[in-house]
């Protein structure tokens, strides 16, 4: 009852207390040109002393509106990369409108060209770095993934791309998505002479982006913005090549891009293990090669556009059919509670057909200025078939003690939907809005197996089994979650949030393992293995009320909330022994959010959050698997809740001047209850569950909740340009620490783990005829163990790489791309080291050198090689397994190349001539428009 009164009066408050306010708002374009100008960066300052009111970024169209503006006298600042910066004094007395507001180039003096010629590269505005595609130079036929690995922060690690220290989630195309979170597809598809410039931010989720109140949810986001006169036109690529051992690729991606419709479409088939959308052959740009032999067959479809003025319609639609032949061998030293130690060994044979369909919309209906839709679902379907066989042994270093052979064929599905729905609307009284959502979810899961175990025993007496078993799996889940949200402006600079939020989880794993007693395949006879068969069916039921308060002026953000959560968890079997368990667990939730905007060009971010996470399906369902009947595992319905407490740094920082950009990124975890895996090794023959014996040797995993994981991940960046070789260098390093709880055999321990990693890259910004990138990484680990310090070791990784292109003379291409890979302290008859050189040798033909030939070789030593290693809370192991080696390939490819309509081939070698795409050296400073 004292908080609904307190709640009521600071409303009644409130609104007492708010003035009257107005908007602000204009166009932004080029003095010269008359084109408009997006992503400026506009400014509201106080005349007397210059701080700032409030600010925005112009969007696509130069459009910006500035709301909830009290009466009085300001300061109107404008300013964009390459520009003057522009000022007026404004005063608002009602709703102005300025219209049309033009800004001018930078005017660059004769005796100023000599000193300094350089343009500015980024600007740093609160979470945004944004970056001037024409200020890094690439190679003309270059792809945007290629201009993306030269900006300051990005690196490349484990084959996929880094943003300041974070993996990229989605990629966005002038602020709209683009194949979802397929980030190597949307990178490919894109040629970067299209580009004017690239934004790297942290996007908030949808609920924040509408409600104001930061949630915790980003997703680190590249925006790549097209230059305006490429948005109307067809670009792409397409190639084509055969080689030796009859290795292929076909390949083609093609834009239409009409303004606001755009739709792309792309096609790949190869054998030569390219995954991901490519039409370039040479594109072998994976830090990590890939394991295995694939066979890739994508079709895509990518559409955006806008139906009328008010709604906002983006999807895409991806086949993939992927065949992977798979050989690995695997060492695995266990965490053991002694001074006895113990091995296994595994090598391991498989194939899998995997086809997979996935579609993903985005439906945004702006009803008028102050309701708005949103509609997001997404479909995905899978068909796999699996042929596989293992053989393994566990030993203790000496002697043996185990063994299996195991081999299995199985098809899976899987169906996949979630849909999400928005609504928003603001009241007429400024900084009050609602916000309800929707979340609903379903999704089905079906195996069907064959399997044929031999498994050897040789403590204390040798003795063997041999299991042949049917194995059918039926997995359905469901789930909803719908919540409102109020906001409430206490005063210029606050506002009050108050949410209230419902779901529910439900999911139902039935496993029935049949005994294959006679296997004449006229008459096939089963019978049900009761020990390792069970129904079983959980619900998760949360509610949560939270309450958050918000403050902000010009460079300072403060956001806290606290989140009240009650959830129950419901596990019922109903086979073999039916039983009822219901859990209910009620936790605070707090969350302080800090952002400061020291200068215009550096930024501050602190997060604090907390959270729980429940246990899943298979952790929870007491059911043996014995995938690997040497090492069982088996669910525990008893799990608790996890409950986490994080925090979170970030620091910004470029100097437009020297274009020296800084980036700190800094993040710990703390977690209680945190669901790990224990293990129990048998030294005698054990029952585990009625019918169940763990024989000598033999492993039983099985999750619980354990307190003490605590993690520390930073990550750093610098860059700097390199003028005297015309370059950019950019130096990152980092640090880790993990300690993961372990319990094994009924005793609690640690497995902590340290990293210490550091690198570099020298990228070049020459010119459009020659192109390099250079980077080395290198990384120290150390892990130690608290039960058994004979498994405390270290070892040392470096891996580095040479991408150089050079237009040698009369269209003659070479190309190489070099990676070396060092590795220290892995395990014995492990390959460690290895260099995979490729590269080829092209001629441009046609008179306007869109085609090319090119002859290609790829691991031209035969040394390519892939070796991991994984760290867990029950073991330390390395993989090893086969992949691509040399192959020569024969290639054709062609650019496709056609903006605005009526623009022929004169006026397209005009625009490369002149240097108006990223390599060129002319234009003007936005990209050539």
């Amino acid at each position: 009852m004292k908080f609904r009164v307190l709640l009521l009066f600071l409303f009644l408050l409130s609104s007492g207390s708010y003035a009257q306010t107005f908007s602000l708002k204009g166009k932004i374009q080029d003095a010269k040109s008359k084109e408009t100008i997006p992503n400026a960066t506009v400014l509201l300052l106080r005349v007397n002393d210059s701080t700032q009111v409030d600010g925005m970024i112009s969007d696509l169209d130069g459009n910006f509106e500035i709301q909830s503006i009290r009466e009085g006298d300001y300061l109107l600042k404008i300013q964009y990369l390459g520009y003057e910066n522009f000022f007026r004094n404004v005063q608002i007395l009602s709703n102005l409108d300025l219209g049309i507001v033009s800004i001018r180039e930078q005017a660059v003096g004769l005796e100023e060209v000599t000193v300094a010629a350089r343009r500015s590269t980024s600007q740093t505005k609160s979470d945004t770095t944004m970056f001037n595609a024409d200020a890094f130079k690439t190679m003309r036929d270059a792809s945007a993934q290629t201009l993306i690995e030269k900006l300051p922060g990005v690196t490349s690690e484990d084959g996929g791309l880094q943003a300041q220290g974070e993996s990229i989630a989605q990629i966005l195309v002038d602020g709209e998505p683009f194949f979802g979170t397929d980030i190597k597809t949307a990178l490919q598809n894109i040629p970067a002479e299209v580009i004017q410039s690239i934004e790297i931010f942290d996007q908030l989720s949808e609920k924040a982006r509408l409600s104001g109140f930061d949630d915790g949810e980003r997703l680190k986001t590249i925006n790549i913005i097209t230059k305006p006169n490429r948005r109307k036109g067809q670009f792409g690529r397409t190639s084509a090549g055969y080689g030796t051992n009859d290795r292929y690729l076909v390949g083609a991606s093609i834009n239409d891009f009409d303004e606001d419709r755009r739709i792309t479409f792309t096609g790949l088939s190869n054998n030569i293990n390219v995954t991901d959308f490519s039409a370039d052959p040479n594109a072998q740009d994976n830090s990590r090669p890939q394991s295995g032999i694939i066979q890739t067959h994508i079709l895509g479809l990518n559409y955006s556009d806008k139906w009328g003025e008010k709604i906002k319609v983006t999807g895409s639609y991806v086949y993939s059919s992927r065949e992977n032949f798979e050989q690995a061998i695997r060492f695995r030293e266990f965490i053991t509670n002694g001074e006895s130690n113990q091995f296994y060994d595994e090598i391991r044979n498989e194939t899998r057909l995997n086809n997979r369909h996935q579609f993903d919309m985005r439906f945004e209906y702006n009803i008028d200025d102050r309701n708005r839709i949103l509609f997001i679902p997404r479909l995905s379907a899978r068909f796999e078939t699996e042929n596989s066989d293992f053989s393994g042994e566990t030993s203790n270093g000496t002697d043996l003690i185990n063994s299996v052979v195991n081999t299995r064929t199985a098809d899976n599905y899987d169906y996949d939907l979630f849909n999400r729905l928005f609504y928003s609307h603001k009241f007429n009284k400024p900084g009050r809005t609602m916000t309800i959502r929707g979340r609903i979810s379903d999704n089905r899961n079906e195996d069907e197996a064959n399997r044929i175990a031999i498994n050897e025993f040789f403590i204390p007496n040798p003795s063997t089994e041999t299991i042949h078993q049917q194995i059918n799996r039926n997995r359905k889940g469901s789930s909803w979650e719908t919540g409102i949200s109020f906001t409430e402006a206490l005063s210029e600079k606050s506002q009050l949030e108050l949410e209230y939020e419902i779901g529910n989880r439900v999911n139902d794993s039935d496993q029935l393992i049949f005994d294959v007693l006679d296997e004449d395949p006229n008459a096939i006879e089963y019978r049900l293995d009761t020990a390792l068969s069970n129904t079983f069916e959980s619900k998760y039921l949360t509610q949560e009320t939270e309450l958050g308060y918000q403050y902000k002026t010009g460079k300072i953000r403060v956001q806290t909330e606290l989140q009240y959560q009650n959830a129950q968890l419901d596990n019922s079997q109903g086979f073999p022994v039916p039983f009822e368990l219901q859990r209910t667990f009620q936790s605070f939730q707090p969350t302080v959010r800090f952002n400061y905007q020291i200068t215009d060009n550096t930024n501050l971010q602190f997060d604090y959050d907390t959270r729980t996470q429940e246990p899943d399906l298979r952790q929870l369902q007491p059911v043996v698997d014995n995938s690997n009947p040497l090492q069982l595992y088996v669910g525990n319905p008893e799990l608790d809740q996890s409950y986490s407490n994080r925090l979170r740094v970030r620091f910004r920082s470029n100097n437009p001047e020297t274009d020296q950009n800084w980036f700190l990124f800094a993040q710990t975890s703390f977690v209680n209850n945190i669901i790990a895996n224990s293990s129990f090794i048998a030294e005698e023959p054990t029952e585990i569950q009625p019918g169940i014996v763990l024989e000598p040797g033999s492993q039983l995993f099985s999750p619980v909740n354990l307190d003490g994981y605590w993690d520390l991940r930073s990550w750093f960046g610098y860059g700097m340009p390199v003028d005297f070789i015309k370059s950019n260098l950019n130096i990152n390093g980092g640090l880790g620490y993990t300690q993961r709880p372990t319990f094994v055999n009924n005793e609690a321990g640690f497995n902590n783990s340290r990293r210490i990693s550091t690198g570099l890259s020298l990228s070049s910004n020459i010119s459009d005829q020659i192109d390099f990138n250079i980077w080395t990484r290198l990384s120290f680990n150390r892990v130690e163990n608290t039960l058994n310090p004979n498994l405390n070791n270290k070892f040392f990784n470096q891996r580095a790489r040479i991408n150089f292109n050079w237009i040698i003379w009369e269209g003659f291409v070479y190309r190489l791309d070099l990676n070396h890979q060092v590795n220290a302290g892995l395990s014995d008859g492990f390959d460690a080291n290895f260099t995979l050189v490729n590269m080829s040798l092209g001629k441009k033909i046609f008179a306007n050198q869109r085609g090319e030939i090119s002859l290609n070789v790829y691991d031209l030593f035969r040394q390519n090689n892939n070796i991991r290693r994984n760290i867990t809370d029950t073991f330390i192991e390395d993989v090893q397994t086969n992949v691509l080696q040399r192959y020569f390939m024969l290639t054709f490819s062609y650019n496709i190349r056609r903006f605005s309509k009526g623009m022929d081939m004169d006026d397209y070698n005009e625009m490369i001539n002149t240097g108006e795409g990223p390599g060129g050296g002319g234009g003007d400073r936005r990209g050539g428009r």
